[in-house]
């Protein structure tokens, strides 16, 4: 018998808010995160908004500190020292060798490389920072949560782009199964939200360009979806092994049963159009968990609100659930699309919708498409008794990955 995993911490920081209580109240309450970009002039950008996250300096860190730090890193420490808290850990009393970290992204620090590729062209490469690389390299999210909470044990990133973040909660959840580790936080981060960022995706015409209406731009399997809202953020959660949890007395709030991932191997942003390898991380989920879809209450999609990735996640999804499908939410429509963080800010939205008894809803779903049909939790959040949900992560690039969580049962 295998060892089991359980959540005892959670940390975000998202449009909606950078705590857990202020983005639980906004995804209840069909609130949009999603605005005007302003921190730039943003006039030739063909799509001009994103959900944005207001600053948020962990405690006790130093100016210094924080200029030491790309964006994306404080957002990972910010959601780590909250997840950290709640799981109600002190390293002192821990075996930091057998504490690790496993924090994604899918671009790492692009604010600083964008702003040094400035400074060597306009000055010449004594202009160049000597921290370029340790602010920019992608695992320095990972590696900053391991020196802020003294974790020792195994530190790495997984950059799968916007599967990153679940493909963190799978590997984190095989380190402990190993008996590699005690405790694991994983999750991801990303802060991507600057002119380069911006004006790359434009330039692939994968953002939405409802300039006019940031709220309602993003609206997954509506039939009028133009494209992702960009966003930024940080999600965090504590995995720890079921026994050590108990015999610290720890909350445990939910337990992690069930991954699996595959890759299309077909092209370098498109999903297969047959939804075959995604399917197949679906089914690899289920079977690890020991469960069967019509067990599953609840299911949190990837849902960009582009075109090809909602048609073919919707094929997937008939594909598996058939009858049985579950209800199923975008919360991207409410936070916009945090890249390589946007699953771990839903695994945690699973999570919660299990300890409360609250499907989130997929806001702005006003016209049907026939090529989308799913048990959608459309526009209002709705109660239900919830006992296991899954949340479902893909990537550019092919990569697919789902994590199943469920309720402890004691």
């Amino acid at each position: 018998m295998r060892d089991s995993v359980v959540v005892t911490g959670l940390g975000v920081v998202t449009p909606l808010g950078n705590d857990v209580a202020s983005y639980w109240e906004g995804l209840r309450e069909g609130r949009s995160g999603i605005s005007i970009v302003d921190r730039f002039d943003t006039t030739d950008y063909p799509s001009r908004i994103a959900g944005m996250c207001e600053d948020c300096a962990p405690a006790g860190m130093s100016a210094k500190e924080l200029r030491r730090l790309d964006r994306y890193s404080v957002f990972a420490v910010a959601a780590a020292d909250q997840a950290w808290a709640q799981a109600g850990l002190n390293i002192d009393q821990e075996d930091p060798y057998r504490c690790g970290a496993v924090v994604g992204s899918g671009i790492g620090g692009i604010e600083t490389i964008a702003n040094q590729v400035v400074r060597l062209h306009e000055g010449g490469p004594r202009r160049v920072s000597p921290l370029m690389i340790p602010m920019g390299l992608v695992n320095m999210a990972s590696g900053n949560v391991g020196i802020r909470l003294g974790l020792r044990g195994s530190n790495k990133c997984v950059v799968t782009a916007c599967a990153a973040a679940t493909h963190c909660l799978g590997e984190a959840t095989s380190l402990i199964r190993r008996g590699e580790a005690d405790v694991v936080l994983a999750g991801g981060a990303e802060a991507a939200i600057v002119p380069f960022g911006l004006a790359g995706f434009g330039a692939m015409k994968a953002l939405s360009s409802r300039n006019d209406d940031p709220q309602r731009a993003s609206r997954p399997f509506d039939l009028e979806r133009d494209g992702f809202v960009m966003a930024e953020g940080a999600g965090v959660l504590v995995l720890e092994l079921l026994e050590h949890a108990k015999a610290r007395g720890a909350e445990i709030l939910a337990e992690v049963v069930g991954y699996g991932e595959s890759c299309d191997a077909y092209h370098i942003t498109a999903p297969r159009d047959d939804a075959a390898s995604a399917v197949v991380a679906i089914n690899r989920a289920l079977a690890d968990a020991g469960i069967v879809p019509s067990d599953v209450d609840y299911f949190n999609p990837h849902g960009t609100s582009t075109k090809y990735n909602d048609m073919t996640e919707s094929l997937a999804l008939q594909r598996v659930f058939g009858e049985d499908m579950p209800p199923v939410s975008s919360t991207k429509s409410m936070t916009g699309h945090l890249l390589g963080a946007a699953g771990a800010i839903e695994a945690i939205a699973c999570v919660l919708a299990i300890r409360d008894g609250v499907l989130p809803p997929n806001v702005n779903y006003e016209t049907p498409d026939p090529e989308c049909d799913v048990n959608l939790v459309a526009n209002e959040a709705r109660e239900a008794d919830v006992a296991i949900a899954m949340s479902n992560s893909l990537g550019f690039g092919g990569h697919n990955a789902c994590v199943i969580m469920r309720r402890y049962a004691g």
